[in-house]
């Protein structure tokens, strides 16, 4: 961490792109580690809406749909605006301010050997991704997280290398104009160990995914449809719990004093993935009635999710024009 940083700097920065609703991959993945650490941190979440641009640009309608969406599933999730800034990206203009600035100082082959822009390039081969903004998503993505000065950024090790980026970005920044800039230190985000119903990756892209808003019915159909052991061809083969897609999720959403029950049961044939499955659906429908529930809230009232961002977008705007100004005076580029 840079000199000027505070001794125990407890401030961290993380966002999401709005690209949808969020699903139990997103929540196990990522907001139940921000839940957790609003309790113990100064956070700032923001929507990424920028960022979503990247990516979007040609058809960027939806965008707007999908910024209220995303904080209606963060705050049915567990986020609580009194406990945390959340807040809009595009709103705090100090962010396109600052990646404008450390634009100027990035060397184009740092972004070029990103492994994400390399992998994203292949993945979205469909759409025309050699653009500026693409190239220089990590640009901006350093520049939301030394705009406040957060001591720590919670990342998956898949997300580790944009870290690094952030920080080699900041200390060369700092070797040019003297120590300004924090460098952030990775705070790493247990994996999720969910997969999808179909056993891979969980993504709305791949129509494999459980909605946080899932309704009950929508929500067992597709649990009762969920692919199980493969050495499960008859109701009388034993199977194995870890080589089942089930499993993981009773691991999460059911009650940990009957997973003995789960274990025995499928690995003995006592009972069928059919009788799993019942169980599972009981135990997510448990688990999201409340988020559910609490999503109805904004339902009723159209104008709350508008109010929390106004609120994070007023703090968050402070904090990054104080920091910003700070920034040109020590370049003297104040007129």
């Amino acid at each position: 961490m840079s000199e000027n940083a505070p001794k125990e700097n407890r401030r961290i920065v993380s966002g999401m792109r709005p690209t949808g609703a969020l699903h139990l991959g997103h929540y196990f993945g990522v907001l139940k580690n921000w839940i957790d650490l609003q309790d113990s941190h100064e956070c700032y979440f923001f929507v990424a809406d920028w960022h979503a641009l990247t990516t979007e640009y040609a058809d960027p309608k939806r965008i707007k749909g999908f910024v209220p969406d995303l904080v209606k599933d963060w705050v049915a999730g567990g986020l609580d605006p009194q406990k945390c800034v959340i807040f809009q990206q595009s709103q705090v203009k100090e962010h396109a301010e600052l990646h404008l600035l450390l634009s100027m100082t990035t060397p184009v082959p740092w972004l070029e050997r990103c492994p994400t822009y390399k992998d994203q390039l292949q993945e979205l081969a469909a759409k025309e991704l050699n653009t500026y903004g693409f190239l220089g998503y990590p640009v901006l993505m350093a520049s939301d997280i030394l705009l406040y000065k957060a001591g720590f950024v919670p990342v998956g090790l898949d997300q580790l290398p944009h870290l690094e980026l952030t920080r080699e970005i900041a200390r060369r920044a700092n070797n040019l104009y003297g120590n300004f800039f924090v460098e952030p230190q990775a705070l790493l985000t247990p994996d999720s160990k969910l997969p999808g119903l179909d056993g891979r990756k969980m993504s709305k892209s791949y129509g494999n995914a459980i909605g946080l808003s899932e309704e009950p019915n929508a929500m067992k159909k597709k649990v009762m449809s969920m692919l199980t052991c493969e050495k499960r061809a008859r109701l009388t083969d034993p199977g194995d719990p870890k080589e089942c897609n089930l499993f993981p999720y009773h691991e999460l959403l059911t009650d940990a004093a009957r997973l003995p029950e789960i274990i025995d049961g499928c690995t003995h044939a006592t009972w069928g993935c059919g009788d799993c499955k019942k169980l599972l659906v009981e135990s997510m429908n448990a688990f999201l009635e409340p988020i559910r529930d609490r999503r109805k809230a904004f339902d009723k009232d159209p104008n709350l999710v508008w109010d929390i961002l106004a609120a994070g977008n007023t703090v968050a705007r402070a904090r990054a024009s104080r920091n910003l100004d700070a920034l040109k005076k020590k370049l003297n580029f104040v007129f």
